[in-house]
């Protein structure tokens, strides 16, 4: 637990007590700050109390006094609409940060390194990390991956914070210089969290702000807005990645073979299509990245290709749980937008999918050219029928309503060499509280079927 003594004896508002704003509340109390968090969640609110965190209903409160309003990311300051509380904070002029600031606030002698894009950044974040670790680096690896920030390890000089950094939580860390970052790519997310496609790119963008000539950036070239957010960087040192094209300068694998330029001799390092858990070209850029920032840092090309060879995978990211009879399992769980169940499609043949949720804008239209692939869709939650009408004439489709009812139907029609695919295309909050939960869901179900513990 980061002790956060920025504000001491000062007052302090949080809003939102998942997670990390339970983390910022606890780090902010034990170095002495005056604590004023909610949550408009009573059931958050009951295990902030049996915590020790105290309240105070910042939709009424005087807020004359307090220093910043920490937010958690999922709340809106802006667009669509801002929270009441929100507002009030910007019209009394209080700085509204998230708990990132706050660790750069608290750790300003460690090292920074954040991973953003709209998909594979859990995954480069997590392998990052290792790479880091198994070298005998000093790493703590948290923010938007699922340990929020301020429960980490307080690293020092000789330290390395490694961040999934989110659209969200980039704009709430104004203070915070990245010695290195990576941005994967960028497809349409979040849009009415950010006013429009020009606030999505604007958000991602940040994790480059302030930096200056020793400092690095990693930039994924495979799409055009990246490229050209790449063409405005100027001082710091930039390396290009691609997964699918050579990357003069930078680190590439267009066809398997993870290739190392930066030092300006291509040279290939690592046949990428051996490495289990990080199947498909999607994973190849992400090796790319990781294997780019982890030569920045100063590791030597074994080093980080050792790594990269050891990498165990993150799970609900493609993620085999079991084979049985013949059949693969997959848990895709994070693939909560149509660009990321893309990814899982392209790595596999013969599909029964499970997909559904809460879907994003665009729905599933961008897939079309992948549904050769699927011998049937099984489609549950909020979108199910809006899927449905997108798959009819071109894949078989069944409304299966719940996960259990899905798979139960899949179990039953896949065969030897075909794949049970849990890759939603859409949020979770329709019947899940995360795709976290989703997916353990499905871990859970899948382990019932018969044969799965043979």
């Amino acid at each position: 637990m980061i002790e956060v003594s920025r504000f001491r004896n000062e007052s302090v508002a949080i809003l939102g007590l998942a997670r990390s704003g339970l983390a910022a509340a606890k780090a902010l109390q034990k170095g002495g700050a005056r604590v004023l968090a909610w949550d408009d969640a009573e059931k958050r609110r009951i295990e902030a109390l049996e915590t020790g965190v105290p309240l105070t209903d910042l939709t009424a409160a005087d807020l004359r006094g307090v220093r910043a309003l920490v937010l958690s990311p999922g709340i809106p300051h802006s667009f669509p609409v801002p929270h009441k509380v929100a507002a009030r904070a910007k019209e009394a002029g209080i700085p509204i940060i998230g708990d990132i600031e706050l660790l750069a606030l608290s750790r300003r002698e460690a090292r920074y390194l954040g991973v953003t894009g709209t998909n594979g950044k859990s995954t480069t974040t997590a392998l990052i990390g290792h790479i880091l670790a198994q070298s005998g680096r000093r790493v703590a690896v948290g923010g938007n991956i699922g340990v929020p920030a301020l429960a980490l390890d307080a690293l020092n000089a000789d330290g390395t914070y490694v961040l999934e950094m989110s659209s969200y939580q980039l704009e709430l860390c104004p203070s915070l210089i990245f010695d290195g970052a990576a941005l994967l790519n960028i497809t349409p997310d979040h849009l009415d969290r950010h006013g429009g496609m020009d606030g999505y790119v604007a958000a991602k963008e940040r994790i480059f702000a302030g930096q200056n000539e020793h400092h690095f950036a990693v930039v994924g070239f495979d799409d055009a807005i990246c490229r050209g957010i790449a063409a405005k960087l100027r001082r710091q040192r930039v390396i290009p990645i691609s997964g699918a094209h050579e990357a003069p300068g930078g680190v590439s694998a267009a066809d398997g073979w993870l290739v190392d330029d930066t030092e300006g001799a291509a040279q290939r390092i690592l046949d990428l299509r051996t490495v289990e858990r990080l199947p498909g070209r999607h994973n190849w850029q992400n090796a790319a990245a990781a294997f780019a920032a982890a030569r920045a840092l100063g590791l030597s090309a074994t080093e980080a290709a050792s790594g990269i060879r050891t990498f165990a995978g993150l799970a609900h990211r493609q993620e085999t749980i079991t084979v049985i009879d013949g059949v693969r399992y997959v848990n895709d769980s994070k693939a909560t937008n149509a660009a990321s169940t893309e990814k899982a499609l392209a790595c596999y043949e013969r599909i029964h999918w499970i997909a559904g949720g809460q879907a994003k804008e665009g729905g599933i239209t961008t897939l079309a050219r992948y549904f050769p692939r699927i011998r049937k869709a099984y489609l549950i939650g909020a979108a199910a029928k809006d899927f449905a009408a997108t798959l009819e004439g071109k894949v078989t489709s069944e409304q299966c309503g719940t996960l259990a009812r899905a798979l139960e139907a899949a179990h039953a029609a896949a065969r030897a060499g075909e794949t049970v695919l849990l890759s939603p295309a859409c949020a979770s909050f329709d019947q899940f509280t995360d795709f976290e939960a989703r997916g353990d869901a499905f871990r859970r179900l899948v382990a019932t079927l018969p044969g799965a513990h043979a």
